[in-house]
Parts: structure tokens; sequence; C-alpha cells
């Protein structure tokens, strides 16, 4: 699917990604122990449950299968890695108002060496942990590949570009913000 063909999943894109979810969380609820292949098994019922109701295309449905995978599958290594939990990678708790001034420094940054290196971003960019504006994940903090803007998604929702250099390339922050000098 391409980046426009990205952008424009139906209007119940969203929903169905909460829903899939939620399926998943149910099937896991029950399980003695979570293993990638039992989340992977979970997902695939939940993905034929939605090609069962005919809301969405096959296509789109794959694409939020494809989103949701990543997700999940980033948060089991991260507990696992971690182990820490759930608010931890979502990073919810977190004050962006520290950053401002890191942001204000960012707006002002040569315009054509940001386009330069976006464009680099684009050619380099075959990771699969890379998140692109217009795809659909859910709450957590993103971190811009191209000027370290932090964005927060509070649900799930579609990646937008950078507020501060307009980029559309991301990865999830999922450790803790870096301590000050003076703590």
């Amino acid at each position: 699917m391409t980046d426009e063909e990205r952008k424009h999943l139906s209007g119940q894109a969203l929903a169905t990604y909460d829903r899939m979810l939620k399926r998943v969380q149910d099937g896991l609820a029950d399980a003695e122990e979570i293993t990638l292949e039992g989340l992977r098994n979970e997902i695939g019922k939940a993905v034929e449950f939605e090609y069962a109701l005919e809301d969405m295309t096959r296509e789109e449905v794959d694409l939020l299968s494809a989103y949701l995978a990543r997700d999940l599958e980033h948060l089991m290594h991260f507990v696992d890695e971690t182990g820490e939990g759930l608010t931890e990678w979502l990073q919810l708790d977190l004050s962006l108002i520290e950053h401002q001034l890191a942001d204000m420094l960012f707006s002002v940054a040569d315009k054509t060496r940001l386009d330069t290196l976006e464009l680099n971003q684009k050619l380099d960019n075959d990771d699969a942990s890379h998140y692109i504006s217009g795809e659909v994940a859910t709450a957590g903090m993103f971190k811009c590949l191209n000027c370290g803007h932090m964005s927060c998604l509070t649900a799930t929702s579609h990646i937008a570009p950078c507020d501060a250099c307009g980029s559309h390339y991301y990865e999830r922050v999922t450790s803790r913000w870096p301590k000050e000098a003076s703590e």
C-alpha cells in the first residue's frame, strides 16, 4: 500500500483497530503465559472476525493487523527486555512541556537541511519498526527520526506529520526521558 493509500483508510479504521486490540486482549486474558506465537494467533482470530464483518476491505484489515502486530510485538519485547509495564511503554505520564525549548530550536532550523535529512531517511527507511505518518498506531510516544520532536498519541489514531519539521518518519519511544544533568 502506498503512502497515499495509507492516509485514506476508511473512517472506520481507528474503531476497527481498537476492536481488534480488544479481541486480542480478551483472547489473551486467560492465557497462562503470553507468547509471541499466542499473540499472533489471537491477531489472526481478530482479523478473521473483521473479514467476516465486511465493514472494511481485506486490504484495510490486513494493513490494520500489521499495525496491531507491530505495536503489540514491540510492547512484548519492551516488557521482556526491561521488566517494565504498559505505563512505561506508553510514556503517557510524561510532560511534553519540558521539551518546548527543544521544539522551538528545531522550528528555526535550516529548512533545506531538514528537507535533505528527510529525503535521506526516506531513501534509507526499510526498518519495519519505524512508523510513517498516515499509519494507524495505538497510544504512546513517538520520536521524529528527522528532528527528534516528541509526539504523543493518547488513543489509537493516524500518525500526523511532525509538528516541528513536517517529517513523516517516527520511532516509538519506550524508555524513560533522558534525565537532566542536574538530577
